[in-house]
């Protein structure tokens, strides 16, 4: 929105948007992805239910930082908001 606000078109801000926020996004999903290998990985008591749990907390970071990344500009493009200069 404060892109928009200085006059920046709609395609350019959400591209802009999505590059300043590509990195803190993608150090976020990957260090909790990988923080959860170990209960990937496991074997032995209880690994029956750390597997199925690790896999699906992994599937949807991964799934999440694509929408995030790639879908929620997208949308932005297809339904524009409108910002007056006074808001926020």
């Amino acid at each position: 929105n404060q892109l928009l606000r200085e006059g920046i078109p709609i395609d350019e801000a959400s591209i802009e948007g999505a590059k300043l926020r590509l990195r803190p996004v993608l150090m976020t999903a990957l260090t909790t992805m990988l923080g959860l290998m170990p209960l990937l990985i496991a074997t032995g008591t209880g690994s029956e239910v750390q597997r199925p749990l690790a896999t699906v907390v992994i599937g949807g970071l991964f799934t999440s930082t694509i929408l995030t990344l790639i879908v929620l500009p997208a949308l932005y493009k297809w339904f524009p908001v409108k910002v007056r200069a006074g808001e926020m």
